[in-house]
């Protein structure tokens, strides 16, 4: 009969423990996510100052990317980057898209991104603003700032 006795006890305390954790588990559960997730950021600034154009080339595969995943892109381009906005400037295709650089820089331009080039460098390299490629303008260092300064907005540079 003791055995009994301390046999139910353990039972019932036993139940009595995964029935209470079992509650607390359940009124701490949070309520159901929604669907969809939103992304962590609204975009990228996107800053190339190299003159190399495998470098180049990954920052506009990049930015496809994520224009391609509905985030917003921005390009400036500065320093010895400079001629990959120039028209007529050397250009070296890739495998396994076959495109340049500048190709893939006219493809953002014509699915709207802005890209604009350091306004020291056209002065600085002897050049005229008609020797851009079209779609690339001159930027506004205050407007740059605050674009660049974005909630959501992550800055890559390459």
């Amino acid at each position: 009969m003791l055995l009994f006795r301390k046999s139910f006890t353990i039972l019932a305390f036993a139940l009595t423990a995964i029935f209470s954790f079992g509650a607390t588990l359940n009124a701490a559960s949070p309520e159901p996510q929604a669907a969809a997730v939103q992304p962590a950021t609204k975009g990228l600034f996107v800053v190339v100052t190299s003159d190399d154009p495998m470098t180049q080339m990954m920052a506009m595969v990049l930015s496809t990317q994520t224009l391609t995943q509905g985030r917003s892109v921005r390009v400036l381009v500065c320093g010895k980057a400079g001629e990959l906005v120039l028209k007529g400037s050397k250009e070296k295709l890739f495998k396994p898209l076959d495109k340049s650089p500048q190709m893939m820089l006219k493809g953002l331009i014509a699915k709207g991104v802005t890209v604009e080039i350091c306004p020291l460098y056209l002065p600085d390299a002897g050049k005229q603003p008609s020797a851009l490629i079209a779609g690339v303008t001159i930027a506004k260092p205050p407007v740059v700032a605050a674009a660049m300064a974005e909630d959501g907005i992550k800055l890559l540079t390459f």
